[in-house]
């Protein structure tokens, strides 16, 4: 079985669906509330376990109500929990987020909690496990230094690092140079490379800029187009597919990560493996929430033999 360990968030999702987004003190009627397990970090994690892979998550709860949610879902999934530690009288990270509830767009706010406290310490005490990996995965939700510690670490083990560079801050340029692949969104994309990426042409730019700054592989998402590819062997775009409509967007960059990573560490070339994470994503918008919403192995393999 292939490893994957990730480094990141755990937080509790505080989901409310409402009409449309409030302006600064207004009160808005809501159309619906849903507690769920998030974070960028757990649910890459998740993902990568549900397309099969075994899974090592790096991360810090608090000792509160909401810390069951992830031992719970990981306990589920059959993530090993070594690399996970309680602080003690810290809250666990939560995310409150406004979803859109007729086009399913959403708005985010995380506070990181117990993460909040997380030390290089807790990321050396699992090297061994990052040594192990096939693929260490890291995102921005934790502050810059860790995600550099691990991937230093995956580096010197000679393990490929897949970053998603969510949510999106500056970047030292030295930083481009261990990142085997890279995958921002538009946004993300437009915030390291310091202009727009919106059409194909500055899609294809940024993407180039960022090769030229050392990243291995560049994969920027575009949401319903699907992906554009950078990379030694392949250059162009991966397509998403549609599995019904959609219900919300939540999570949807996390079921592509975590399902591109799985497969990266399966051996899957680059174009198959993104593949299976653009159809990981596109069957996740079809179900709310983030976890929950996380499709199986099984799923993406149906819908590779009958794309229906």
């Amino acid at each position: 079985m292939s490893n994957v360990t990730v480094l990141g968030l755990f937080c509790a999702d505080l989901i409310t669906r409402t009409v449309r987004m409030p302006a600064w003190g207004e009160t808005l009627h809501g159309r619906g509330f849903s507690l769920m397990a998030g974070g960028k970090g757990s649910n890459q994690a998740v993902a990568a376990a549900c397309q099969g892979a075994s899974v090592t998550f790096i991360s810090r709860l608090g000792d509160d109500a909401f810390a069951p949610l992830a031992r719970d879902l990981y306990t589920r999934v059959g993530i090993d929990t070594t690399h996970i530690g309680i602080e003690p009288g810290v809250s666990t990270g939560t995310a409150t987020i406004l979803v859109d509830d007729a086009r399913g767009d959403n708005a985010i706010v995380i506070d990181p909690g117990a993460c909040a406290r997380m030390t290089g310490d807790h990321v050396n005490a699992a090297a061994s496990r990052i040594a192990a990996a096939d693929i260490f995965v890291c995102q921005l939700e934790l502050p810059l230094a860790l995600c550099e510690h691990g991937i230093a670490l995956a580096r010197r083990n000679g393990v490929p690092v897949v970053l998603n560079p969510a949510p999106a801050c500056p970047l030292p340029a030295t930083f481009f140079e261990a990142i085997d692949y890279l995958t921002p969104n538009e946004s993300e994309a437009a915030e390291l490379v310091g202009h727009a990426v919106e059409t194909d042409e500055q899609v294809t730019r940024a993407a180039e800029t960022l090769r030229q700054w050392g990243v291995g592989n560049v994969l920027i998402t575009l949401g319903e187009r699907g992906v554009y590819i950078d990379s030694d062997g392949f250059r162009g775009m991966v397509p998403a597919i549609s599995a019904g409509p959609v219900v919300d967007t939540i999570g949807a960059g996390d079921a592509f990560n975590g399902a591109l990573a799985a497969a990266l560490a399966d051996g899957e070339d680059l174009p198959a493996a993104a593949r299976r994470a653009c159809i990981a994503a596109g069957i996740s918008v079809t179900r709310a929430g983030a976890a929950p919403a996380l499709a199986t192995r099984d799923e993406v393999d149906r819908w590779l033999a009958d794309p229906g």
